[in-house]
């Protein structure tokens, strides 16, 4: 299909410059014609190439891109405008977004900062975890199809003048590859074949298996290797073999490359490029957890090797690879559930036994028997507690004193296969400090105490469980206080005394969080 001739019109839209000439389309800056509507945001026309030479999938990616970019929402993926009759005049209308692809970095001067590739892949997997979680696996993710928006409050006009440390959320472009769970899947219905970028795409990909998530970690954890390294893992093989020897060869080891990687990004660099998708992080969601607190990752031999991995090793998995046979993944967001990110409020202070014991039970019945899952510790000291100037408060040691602490109530938590981490947060406005960890680590499931004081005040001034409640983006249980069955064989006379004295212990009008509107604690 020829260029379409700027300051023509089609169907209601004036075509503004060409602005990506591709193998597979033709992309276009429009705005709608005599300004009829305004819908508050840039556009841009996505036009198929339809030559007499290019292939059936250019238009069957289209007619899936299309599909799937309708019911896709969120700040990670170009707002969808309108599309065109694929009989008449094929065409997708989208949102424009100003920024710049991760290939800009890739172009930059190597080595890449490791807090920076760190802050790129934390974006990357925020926004194929916001993708997953609409069943939608992206499966053609590479540098040109990451999109980093302009960082927030940015003042240039064009994007490309800002600093490469400075960037906004990720979003990510081109699903003309992708599989949405509840939409038949064209591409391996009428091609039959594998389809994606040689260079980035997963095991699973090579011998057909379309759905499974952990397809995109695999990718991303491609371009964190080229972050690291300025190099591909697998080289761009153009061939069916040469794709399949990713089923059983491991890459270079990063470190062995670069020397000063830290060993903990080795380690989850080459989670994600394991060969079995069971051994790569189960979500998006847990891969930037990861990434965004590492002290908390567990290093193994896999993040200290530097040298390669045995011909013996690679000849046993290239005997499994040969049979193997991989199985249709669940439901992304199904999949997703089974390993969720469980998020627990510990008081700081004045905590009975009663109130720890039944946040234990409350976070054991919420992980469940799920090995991939995740436990995150949390608790919240006021900032005037690190204000103090003697040595012996200092915010080192109040770090330190309370992560043990963590440590110490978690410990019955600790399950073969499952992470547990420990956070101590620092703030005066603990409703706020919970929700803000919540949002920006992807939790799943929030598990705290309920405030049993003052439930007439309630109704008029929010405690902390009730904002944290109202306002959190996910699952919230709240837990009332029991005492442990140990406490349970106390005998029916004494029941008064033991209340009376579990009084005492707490303090008079006090709850999990102080007073109503009291520090967590």
């Amino acid at each position: 299909m020829k260029l379409l001739t700027q300051g023509s019109e089609l169907d209601g839209f004036t075509i503004g410059e060409c602005i990506h000439s591709g193998g597979m389309a033709h992309i276009y800056h429009v705005t709608y014609a005599h300004g009829t509507h305004d819908p508050g945001f840039p556009m841009a026309m996505k036009v198929p190439r339809m030559a007499s030479g290019d292939g059936a999938e250019n238009i069957v990616s289209f007619e899936v891109e299309c599909q799937i970019q309708q019911v896709l929402t969120g700040p990670h993926v170009p707002r969808f405008v309108a599309a065109g009759d694929l009989e008449r005049m094929p065409y997708l209308v989208m949102e424009y977004i100003a920024g710049r692809t991760l290939q800009h970095w890739l172009d930059a001067l190597q080595p890449l900062d490791v807090d920076l590739i760190t802050r790129l892949g934390v974006a990357m997997a925020r926004a194929a975890h916001a993708l997953h979680l609409q069943n939608t696996v992206h499966l053609d993710l590479k540098p040109q199809n990451v999109l980093l928006r302009p960082a927030p409050g940015a003042t240039e006009p064009d994007p490309a003048a800002q600093p490469l440390a400075e960037f906004g959320a990720a979003v990510l472009l081109d699903f003309g590859l992708s599989h949405h769970a509840h939409y038949p899947d064209l591409l391996a219905e009428q091609l039959r074949k594998a389809v994606g970028s040689p260079a980035w795409i997963a095991p699973e990909q090579v011998v057909g298996v379309r759905g499974d998530p952990r397809s995109d970690v695999f990718a991303i954890g491609v371009m964190l290797y080229q972050l690291c390294t300025g190099a591909l893992p697998f080289g761009e093989p153009q061939t069916a073999a040469g794709m399949r020897q990713r089923l059983w060869i491991d890459p270079v080891p990063p470190r062995k490359r670069r020397a000063d990687l830290p060993a903990w990004l080795q380690e989850v660099v080459l989670r994600c490029l394991e060969p079995e998708a069971a051994k790569r992080y189960p979500s998006a969601a847990l891969l930037a957890f990861d990434l965004s607190h590492p002290t908390q990752v567990h290093v193994t031999e896999r993040g200290t090797n530097t040298e390669p991995t045995p011909f013996r090793t690679h000849f046993k998995r290239w005997i499994k690879a040969a049979g193997m046979h991989y199985q249709p993944s669940p439901v992304p967001s199904q999949q997703i559930e089974e390993v969720p990110i469980v998020m627990v409020a510990v008081p700081y202070r004045d905590a009975t036994d009663a109130t720890l014991y039944s946040l234990r039970q409350a976070v054991a019945r919420s992980l469940g028997t799920r090995p991939g899952a995740r436990l995150a510790c949390v608790t919240v000291i006021p900032s005037s507690l690190s204000s103090s100037t003697s040595e012996e408060r200092s915010e080192t040691q109040l770090h330190r004193r309370y992560l043990t602490q963590l440590h110490q109530w978690a410990q019955p938590l600790d399950h073969p296969g499952r992470q547990t981490s420990c956070h101590v947060l620092e703030s005066g406005d603990v409703a706020k400090a919970l929700l803000d960890y919540a949002v920006g680590n992807q939790v799943s499931v929030i598990v705290m105490g309920a405030a049993t004081h003052g439930l007439k005040t309630q109704r008029f001034v929010a405690t902390v469980p009730i904002k944290v409640a109202m306002d959190a983006p996910c699952t919230v249980i709240l837990v009332k206080q029991s005492l442990p069955f140990a406490q349970l064989a106390v005998r029916e006379d004494d029941a008064p005394q033991e209340t009376e004295a579990l009084h005492e212990q707490r303090g008079p009008g006090s709850n999990l969080y102080g007073d109503d509107l009291g520090p967590l604690g």
